[in-house]
């Protein structure tokens, strides 16, 4: 066959295959009734809120262990201000909560601490936002597809149940594997959320431990600052 023949077959078979396949998706939802819809919808705001916290999560999220060094050198250098300023530019948590206890630098190492403590309660709600509502899509989404896989059922039997003898086991057959549908939508939607919300999870646990970690950290070393100073000023 001539090569040019080949290629012009080749190219007009290919919207048959992208048809046929866009064709299967549409019976596929079609059939599976009304609860692969409702299935949809739940997916599609679960899906939302995971673009919203990935989102969320890289502006909270810093290199802890750079941000510390740098308050440091800050501290040390009685250059508290400028560890000051420095973090009210970052979006990030962790600064957040470094500044509120920079600001507290001249105070009490009780102080220091109850704003550093206040500021990480703040903080932790925001991290935790909506997570539970992502939990909430993916066990929807589970029970829906079950749900639609009974009404499936239910209605396959009641089908058979006027049918002649000779075709129930076909119609039987049949109208399972269309309730076998919502099954199927139902553990897509809720495995794809379930693993990012697992992600999301832990990389929340990380940023709260790392704020934590760090906190104590600066308690630490404005305590030590302190004390340092207050040695001079008896020894002058």
């Amino acid at each position: 066959m001539d090569p040019v023949t080949v290629t012009q077959t080749a190219a007009a078979a290919a919207p048959i295959v992208q048809e046929s396949m866009l064709q299967w998706s549409a019976r596929f939802m079609v059939e599976g009734g009304i609860f692969m819809w409702v299935i949809a919808v739940v997916w599609a705001l679960g899906i939302a809120i995971c673009f919203e916290r990935l989102k969320s999560f890289r502006k909270f999220d810093i290199d802890g262990t750079s941000l510390m060094a740098s308050i440091k050198k800050w501290v040390i250098g009685n250059q508290v201000q400028d560890a000051i300023q420095s973090c009210s530019e970052s979006p990030s948590l962790l600064a957040f909560v470094m500044k509120n206890g920079l600001k507290r630098a001249n105070q009490s190492k009780e102080q220091i601490q109850d704003a550093l403590e206040a500021s990480i309660l703040e903080t932790v709600p925001k991290v935790e936002k909506r997570l539970g509502y992502l939990a909430l899509t993916a066990n929807l989404s589970t029970l829906l597809g079950l749900l639609g896989t009974i009404q499936g059922l239910i209605q396959s039997f009641a089908a058979v149940a006027g049918a002649e003898a000779s075709q129930k086991a076909q119609l039987l057959a049949e109208g399972i594997a269309v309730a076998m549908n919502t099954t199927a939508l139902g553990l897509l939607s809720a495995i794809s959320l379930m693993v990012v919300h697992a992600y999301l999870m832990a990389q929340g646990e990380k940023m709260i431990q790392e704020i934590e970690e760090n906190s104590v950290k600066l308690l630490d070393l404005l305590s030590t600052k302190k004390q340092g100073i207050s040695r001079e000023d008896k020894a002058a």
